[in-house]
């Protein structure tokens, strides 16, 4: 009876997982090729002369490890073999990994990694805060190394005020370890006796695990453990770790990444600087424009109640009743006036001097009395005509 391909390869992952040998698995060979995907599982290929295998490590084992290999390494891996159902291929998943003939090198590390984690060297709470914008470092490496340039790099590109203490130190070899201790310790001392420390940095450029052995010494823990002052750790590459690194008070990477964890980048500041500045002036000028209303509108009640603002208003009040009283006056005036003038012109009309104008003329007796006809004065008689233009005197000669 025919049978699927999914059931083919789930019989034979069954028979795989369940082999003896295959489930519990040492291989050694040569690393032909080494990737770590960004989720941080690592997936290589080993070979020796005659086949090779795929081989993927989780993420989970790989932050287990101080070392992981490079293209080219000789290794042993422990894991169990398995079938990748969508390839059709077997492969072997290695949750350990050591290089071929180091294996006692690596027994040495692990038992003294115990031995310390045992001790409290590694505990979180005993790691101290670095300080954030350090007057001065410690450098703890070899006068000569190319890890120093680095640090005196990136230490002058981020935070150039910053001043540089180097004590050197060999960083290889059997004579390293009680020079590094030295070193360490010259480093506390003169943080007391001249001028104080912020943090030390701990440093040395990549190599095999012989080179950075001395950062795997037991006195080497314990000065790192003991110093007065903030350690940070900056040994090899990405994927090498020592003893140091467990004990510092911060671990990265590298040499760089180390000095660059030790100061602030100025560029930052500077940035966080023009932020803060923007928003001041942002909230000045909210703030101003805010207060510069509200004086407006106190300016404008106060105008309304300025004792001189009244002053104004009762003195304009004041002119116009003033304009309407005498306007009130000259027409009342007026008015008087032009009755006086038509009276005037009435009372003319009716004056015998007016009467005279027309050519009229009024006769008088000595004693003033009007003669109104002829019979009212008699022969002789001495008498006064007024004319318009004068007065003159007749006599009467007879009746």
């Amino acid at each position: 009876t025919p049978i699927t391909i999914s059931y083919l390869t789930g019989h034979i992952k069954t028979l795989l997982e369940t082999d003896d040998l295959l489930r519990d698995v040492w291989v050694t060979g040569e690393v032909s090729s080494w990737k770590r995907a960004a989720s941080g599982h690592v997936y290589f290929t080993l070979k020796d002369s005659g086949a090779t295998v795929n081989a993927v490590m989780w993420r989970n084992s790989t932050v287990q490890h101080t070392w992981l290999p490079s293209t080219g390494d000789q290794i042993l891996a422990h894991g169990y073999v398995g079938i990748y159902p969508e390839r059709g291929a077997y492969q072997l998943y290695v949750n350990r990994i050591q290089p071929a003939g180091r294996g006692q090198l690596y027994a040495q590390f692990e038992a003294l990694k115990a031995r310390l984690d045992a001790a409290g060297l590694f505990d979180m709470e005993r790691k101290r805060p670095i300080v954030p914008a350090p007057a001065r470092l410690g450098v703890v490496t070899s006068a000569d190394a190319a890890a120093l340039r680095d640090v005196l790099r990136v230490l002058s590109a981020r935070w150039p005020m910053v001043e540089v203490v180097v004590f050197p130190t060999l960083v290889q070899g059997a004579d390293a370890p009680p020079q590094i201790v030295a070193a360490l310790d010259a480093a506390n001392r003169y943080s007391v006796e001249v001028a104080p420390l912020a943090t030390i940095l701990l440093v040395r450029g990549g190599g095999s695990i012989e080179d950075l052995w001395a950062f795997n010494d037991e006195r080497v823990a314990y000065a790192v453990a003991a110093s007065a002052i903030p350690v940070i750790s900056g040994v090899g590459h990405e994927t090498d770790f020592t003893i140091a690194d467990f004990v510092a008070d911060l671990r990265m990477a590298t040499p760089s990444a180390a000095a660059a964890a030790a100061v602030p980048d100025r560029m930052e500041h500077i940035e966080q600087l023009r932020a803060l500045r923007r928003g001041m002036a942002q909230r000045a000028a909210q703030e101003i424009g805010v207060e510069a209303r509200h004086l407006a509108h106190l300016r404008g009640r106060l105008a309304r109640v300025h004792p001189q603002r009244q002053l104004d208003q009762r003195r304009q009040l004041l002119d116009a009743r003033r304009e309407r009283l005498h306007g009130t006056a000259r027409g009342r005036l007026d008015r008087r006036r032009e009755q006086v003038r038509a009276a005037r012109l009435r009372l003319g009309a009716l004056s015998p001097l007016a009467v005279l104008n027309r050519g009229y003329s009024i006769v008088q007796k000595a004693d003033g009395t009007v003669v109104m006809g002829p019979d009212e004065s008699g022969t002789g008689e001495t008498l006064t005509v007024r004319a318009a233009h004068g007065a003159y005197t007749v006599t009467r000669a007879v009746s």
